[in-house]
């Protein structure tokens, strides 16, 4: 069964009437209801198509933020041959909001990080919603300069509302820990290739987001802070996220045209999450064709490319 949200509420009514009539044929095979079925699933693909084709920046976030879309792990399970976790920041403790290890991608060795949402409560609690902690970032540091030893491309899939902001991680360093993650970024004369799967949020995917090429899902969003952060800072009322939201440039349309981002990966009709194994090919097409750009590279020109690509954006911007 899908969650449908809020705006989706006549394709919900229609595939709802469609599952009536399915249900009724099935307890009496007397009853032919395929014609009107059939009509049905066309008034809901028509209307699923007009919705989806002007989605307000709110209503992608929405979108961005549906529990059924796919997260890192599915997505790793798809791409990534032999992928290896790699656990803990050799200092603190492990941090299971982010992925971090080593893998094949289409026959190729690659490091991957990434950060995982979960997809029931029990896993939710586990990954704590997809905010790291700061040894969450560390390890992915860790990871990254093991990248960077052996000469691997690295893949970095983001999905987080934004960096956890409780007292500990605050007290290990939350602030300093994103800023050694962005910085390794841009240090490793690797490739580093980085999707925006679902929420940028703020810092916290910034730390693992600042490489050669980014690319977002068409229906993701990528933000300095979430709308309703931003209402509440702005307007001191967090009802107001819907208005925020148009305001604050945080679509994948947007973020292109300001030159953020490298490109844009359509989804299906109705989101990722209508489609997973689609959208899932999708990205691994692009980042083949990224790590095939970028392999031609050496390594102190990706390095020297990549830093000078965000300082020219602060100059655009």
């Amino acid at each position: 069964m899908h969650n449908y949200l809020d705006f989706e509420k006549p394709i919900s009514d229609l595939e709802g009437k469609i599952h009536e009539l399915r249900k009724l044929a099935e307890e009496d095979e007397s009853i032919d209801t395929s014609d009107e079925v059939g009509r049905l699933e066309a008034r809901s693909r028509e209307a699923m198509v007009d919705i989806y084709s002007k989605l307000t920046p709110w209503q992608k976030t929405q979108v961005a933020r549906h529990p059924q879309r796919p997260h890192f792990l599915d997505y790793s399970a798809k791409l990534f041959e032999e992928f290896t976790p790699l656990a803990g920041d050799r200092k603190f403790a492990e941090d299971e909001a982010i992925q971090a290890g080593l893998g094949r991608f289409r026959g190729q060795s690659v490091a991957i990080i990434g950060q995982e949402k979960g997809n029931d409560t029990k896993s939710r609690l586990r990954h704590n919603f997809g905010s790291a902690r700061p040894e969450g970032y560390r390890k992915a540091i860790r990871v990254m300069e093991m990248a960077d030893r052996f000469g691997l491309p690295i893949v970095t899939l983001v999905d987080t509302a934004g960096a956890y902001p409780g007292i500990g991680a605050e007290e290990r360093g939350q602030a300093e820990a994103i800023a050694r993650s962005t910085e390794m970024c841009l240090n490793v004369k690797v490739p580093i290739v980085s999707i925006i799967l679902g929420e940028g949020g703020s810092g916290g995917a910034i730390a693992i987001a600042t490489g050669d090429r980014v690319y977002m899902l068409q229906h993701a969003i990528y933000s300095v802070i979430s709308p309703e952060g931003a209402a509440s800072i702005l307007w001191r009322d967090s009802t107001r996220a819907k208005e925020a939201a148009s305001n604050m440039k945080i679509t994948a349309d947007d973020l292109k045209a300001l030159g953020i981002i490298d490109g844009i990966i359509q989804e299906p009709v109705g989101g990722a999450h209508r489609d997973p194994e689609a959208v899932i090919a999708a990205t691994g097409n692009v980042i083949a064709d990224a790590l095939r750009d970028l392999s031609a590279k050496p390594g102190d020109q990706l390095r020297r490319d990549r830093r000078q690509r965000y300082l020219d954006i602060g100059r655009q911007l």
